[in-house]
């Protein structure tokens, strides 16, 4: 993932204040009942300057991390600065890939195991559930506490803007955090398209298509996607949605309008993939569960030219990329001149979820955990274990980065404020997971038509906006 510097603060600034953040209201939290239960909770400390927010310092802690490309060590790293900060503290830590599978009962039945969670990964948590449910904590106090490098700053300044919102569902509080920026987009190697290849990053479609050709003729598949979760494929996708038809696609989308998933937008993307995969550009398989890292892997190898991912691909595909592979992530590419949106628009959120739950046994060293979290000490880490582009503004200035690293802080800053985030991901992980994974399974392996696929999108958004058991975020 990309740096940090003065033009991305400023991107993010300018984002946050034009709205593109804002999330809209989940309805009354008040009136929705969280899960019961009678689990003994520790006992508030004496706040003080060390210790703001009042933790317990011999209450013990349960950290839960996703062990994904990420893996851990860069938050054992927080839990080994816990252990300094409170000796008196049993701080223990877990990874696991199955977050909901082990953590989600009990934190249903309102006894949870864990007091800090890393919710990401294929068997994350719904995280709109568990808000509106009350089953997670509330991070504004943590958020208004002095940051941990700098008492006269607070946590929530020394973060980019779009951290909060992403985690406000509506509400004037935060129940998830992330602990990156991520940016998705088409990955590729700059040494295949200058060298191999000889061509420029493709700027249009038109231009795409070419290069694709170009790679055929070389015996080099154009693109490829992990067949075992093809929902990837909407990674390069969002943003051409709202690049070809403006944002007012992305909103319909988030908002389940009755015909979001059938706007001529959408039609030409899904065409435009058509192509590639009816004139046989993609390289297919990877159906297992670790499908991802497969093909990744063929990538890394110069098998296929593009693959869409996000800024977490770096360190994942680390051990198997060669040198000056020069892997580089490319924007959107435009479908026509009447795009809405100029070439350069990117889908770029926060990544890397966090939260607490509320009926946690100690939530103020869960709180105390993410402020740690957000240290120049621990962002730095961050970036050296994983690449990832951290929360606090600044934390890695002047640090040599990496080429993928590189191209995502240049990617970001050429986006300006076009910048789109599809919320309905994070709101609605049902849709994401199951539904669209097995739309896009069958429509790039071209059993399914554009029409296909779009009135299957349509038809499990409108379920989803039709079940009583489903709270709706709405407009406010």
């Amino acid at each position: 993932m990309g740096p940090t510097n003065v033009n991305r603060r400023d991107v993010l600034k300018r984002t946050a204040a034009a709205g593109l953040l804002a999330v809209p209201g989940v309805g009354a939290l008040s009136s929705c009942a969280s899960g019961g239960g009678s689990g003994e909770k520790a006992e508030k400390g004496t706040k003080s300057t060390k210790n703001p927010l009042g933790v317990k310092e011999d209450a013990a802690l349960s950290v839960y991390i996703f062990n994904g490309g990420y893996k851990d060590k860069y938050a054992q790293f927080v839990t080994d600065m816990y252990k300094k900060a409170y000796p008196k503290s049993q701080a223990a830590q877990k990874a696991t890939e199955k977050i909901a599978t082990q953590l989600q009962p009990k934190i249903v039945r309102g006894n949870p195991s864990a007091d800090v969670i890393n919710n990401s990964g294929a068997d994350q948590m719904n995280i709109g559930k568990l808000v509106t449910n009350q089953q997670v904590a509330d991070f504004t106090e943590m958020l208004n506490a002095p940051s941990w490098d700098d008492p006269k700053v607070t946590v929530r300044d020394s973060l980019y803007p779009a951290m909060q919102p992403m985690g406000a569902f509506g509400t004037k509080g935060c129940y998830q955090l992330n602990i990156a920026m991520t940016v998705y987009g088409n990955w590729y190697s700059k040494r295949m398209l200058e060298e191999t290849l000889e061509v420029a990053y493709p700027k249009t479609w038109d231009a795409m298509i070419e290069v694709c050709k170009k790679a055929k003729a070389k015996g080099i598949h154009g693109w490829s996607y992990p067949g075992g979760h093809p929902r990837y494929m909407l990674f390069s996708m969002y943003a051409m949605f709202a690049q070809a038809g403006g944002r007012k696609v992305i909103e319909a989308m988030d908002y389940l309008e009755p015909n979001a998933w059938k706007h001529d937008a959408v039609k030409s993307v899904f065409e435009a993939f058509e192509e590639i995969v009816a004139k046989k550009y993609v390289l297919t398989g990877f159906d297992s569960t670790e499908g991802h890292t497969e093909m990744q892997t063929a990538w890394t190898k110069g098998k296929c030219v593009f693959v869409p991912n996000g800024t977490w691909v770096e360190n994942e595909a680390k051990d198997t990329t060669p040198k000056g592979f020069g892997m580089t992530v490319g924007a959107t590419p435009s479908l026509d001149k009447g795009d809405a949106l100029p070439f350069g628009t990117l889908y770029s959120p926060p990544g890397e979820p966090f939260i607490v739950p509320a009926k946690a046994a100690n939530v103020q060293g869960g709180l105390e955990w993410m402020r740690m979290m957000y240290s120049k000490e621990a962002s730095v880490n961050l970036f050296k274990e994983t690449g990832g582009i951290p929360a606090l503004k600044g934390a890695i200035d002047g640090m040599q980065l990496p080429p993928g690293t590189d191209s995502a802080q240049k990617a970001i800053t050429a986006a300006g404020d076009n910048i789109v985030i599809p919320f309905f991901k994070e709101w609605y992980g049902e849709l994401f997971t199951e539904d669209f994974d097995k739309t896009m399974g069958k429509f790039m392996m071209g059993e399914m038509s554009t029409k296909e696929a779009m009135d299957a999108m349509q038809k499990a958004s409108d379920r989803v906006a039709k079940d009583p058991d489903i709270t709706k975020i709405k407009k406010v």
